[in-house]
């Protein structure tokens, strides 16, 4: 019988619009709650929603549906899906994995594979589009899942905050040493480690030296090899805009996505975030 491979993600991948639709990848909601509502990330809401109340009231963020997620995989079986392959946000940073991972043994006549990206945002989101674009290329689904794996091993997630304010609230702040930076401006450049989690990647004093050591950054990862990056940012469209004009400049990028954070990762980051994912050639 002929393999029919279907691909889901979260909504943390931060992969654009067009590219969901074109690569025929399913996108799971995680939720944002405020004392009166409820909202679907992304869905029905959007991250400047999110900065533009912050100042009243900071939300709490909360994993997909589970009827929601049971939902899709009976849906995607009824289309003639044999295999299906979900990638998820970091399991160090939330329990969506786990919670996917136990509905998915539940479900009878139907292979699926759950993958722990150990990224967020365009880490997971160039995972979840190499992936597609495999699919597309009738890989198998051996092949396209241990394909995943040798990605992760190429990929890299950078980014500086406005302020490390929300991740301290949000319980997420990890390795990242909060407390005295603020005191003496220290602007981290905050990665994601191999295990999933924050840490500090760079200590940098001040806005614009933080952006230019992320710059220098992106510049090392892609100095001796092509590779793909992807800039992600939220409540910093200038700096958004002249980072990618210097990346532009740069003579090994094949391929340039530009997205904004997820409304989830923006209650955890809060405005001025900007990062990149940078996908290494082989």
């Amino acid at each position: 019988m002929e393999e029919k491979i279907g691909i889901i993600t979260d909504s943390t991948c931060d992969i654009p619009e067009k590219l969901v639709q074109s690569l025929g990848i399913e996108v799971l909601p995680l939720r944002i709650l405020y004392k009166d509502k409820e909202y679907r990330d992304s869905v029905d809401i959007t991250a400047d929603e999110v900065y533009d109340r912050l100042h009243q009231e900071i939300p709490t963020t909360s994993l997909p549906g589970p009827d929601e997620v049971e939902a899709l995989f009976y849906k995607m079986k009824k289309q003639g899906f044999t295999h299906i392959i979900v990638i998820h946000l970091s399991s160090g940073l939330s329990g969506t994995g786990q919670m996917i991972r136990t509905i998915a043994q539940q479900i009878p006549d139907i292979v699926i594979k759950v993958i722990d990206s150990k990224s967020i945002s365009m880490g997971l989101g160039f995972m979840v589009i190499e992936a597609a674009r495999a699919i597309q290329r009738k890989m198998n689904f051996e092949a396209v899942c241990s394909f995943i794996h040798s990605i992760q091993d190429r990929l890299s997630v950078f980014f500086v905050l406005g302020t490390l304010e929300y991740l301290k609230i949000g319980g997420r702040i990890g390795r990242v040493s909060g407390t005295i930076g603020q005191l003496l401006n220290i602007k981290p450049i905050i990665t994601v480690g191999k295990d999933g989690i924050y840490s500090t990647y760079a200590k940098v004093r001040g806005r614009k030296q933080s952006l230019d050591q992320l710059f220098a950054t992106a510049k090392k990862f892609l100095s001796d090899t092509a590779g793909q990056i992807a800039v992600c940012y939220g409540g910093a469209q200038e700096e958004a805009t002249k980072f990618i004009k210097r990346l532009e400049e740069l003579p090994t990028i094949k391929e340039l996505i530009v997205s904004t954070v997820s409304p989830v990762i923006g209650v955890h980051t809060g405005p001025g975030t900007l990062g990149f994912a940078v996908l290494r050639g082989e």
